[in-house]
């Protein structure tokens, strides 16, 4: 729809019943927005005059329908933040859609009272009005899964930092205890979190603690003596402790070369043989 007569009529209806389309566009949004504080009562009469206005603005631009224009990036950005604000305290984007179509609704009958349309006037704007409305739902979504993937992130990071617990039992010696499954993406991550904190902390010794370790193959294998070299590579003692009979036996029958690998039967175990490396002596409370 070019500038022309049904842009004009649209922009007629609107600046003529402005103050009913804001007012049931607001009511309507504190049902929707108004609860468990995701709008204040000023900030849903805020967004209707605003929408209003940037609809209008976009109606009497030189191409309303095209949807690279200031005036059209302008409403959909406005819908895209006001998404983002609702999801981040809590709200739902379903609620927004229903909000949104709604909207769309209210502007349909405003013209649908409007007297002198001619019906193909009529048919442009409500099949114009449709595709704007539409773009808006898609800026909502597009703020949903945006909003989600930085959740999702935000989450995987958090795992990552839980899934290395890296400890520093005493100045220059490590802890890493490893629990579940290794697989290449958690070995690269682990390695990394490692050799972060032994550069960090400049370690002599670090020690891998495999209690948590239930079950042992060529891969999980290979991934600990990556891991063991690299922290060799880095200057430290590898000690690893808590190999039990069965992943001894698992990695006896790999045929895994663990020569120039220091083990020990138990953390405490690994800790002392630590300590001592390190001309530390350890003694029993009198």
């Amino acid at each position: 729809m070019a500038k022309n007569s049904s842009s004009a009529i649209l922009i007629g209806v609107l600046k003529l019943q402005v103050g009913q389309i804001s007012e049931t566009i607001e009511r309507e949004g504190r049902n929707l927005l108004g609860g468990g504080n995701l709008l204040s009562p000023e900030e849903i009469t805020d967004f209707c005059l605003e929408f209003l206005q940037l609809l209008i603005e976009l109606l009497d631009s030189k191409d309303p329908h095209d949807d690279a224009s200031p005036q059209f990036h302008a409403l959909e950005m406005f819908f895209n933040n006001l998404s983002r604000q609702i999801l981040v305290r809590g709200g739902r984007v379903e609620d927004l859609v229903r909000y949104i179509q709604f909207m769309q609704r209210t502007l349909i009958e405003a013209l649908g009272a409007a007297k002198n349309i001619k019906p193909e006037d009529m048919r442009d704007i409500l099949l114009y009005l449709s595709g704007v409305f539409n773009e808006l739902i898609l800026a909502v979504f597009h703020a949903y899964l945006d909003e989600k993937e930085r959740t999702i992130y935000a989450q995987e990071a958090e795992l990552r930092e839980t899934a290395t617990p890296i400890t520093e039992i005493w100045d220059g010696v490590l802890t890493l205890p490893i629990i579940g499954t290794l697989d290449s993406s958690r070995t690269m991550i682990i390695m990394e979190a490692l050799l972060n904190r032994i550069a960090t902390e400049r370690a002599a010794a670090v020690v891998m603690d495999l209690t948590g370790v239930k079950s042992i193959d060529s891969q999980v294998s290979h991934h600990l003596i990556q891991m063991v070299r690299a922290i060799q590579l880095m200057g430290s003692d590898a000690i690893v402790t808590g190999i039990r009979p069965e992943i001894a036996r698992a990695l006896t029958s790999l045929n895994i070369d663990l020569g120039s690998v220091t083990t020990r039967a138990t953390l405490s175990d690994g800790l002392k043989e630590a300590f001592r490396r390190m001309n530390l002596q350890v003694l029993p409370k009198a």
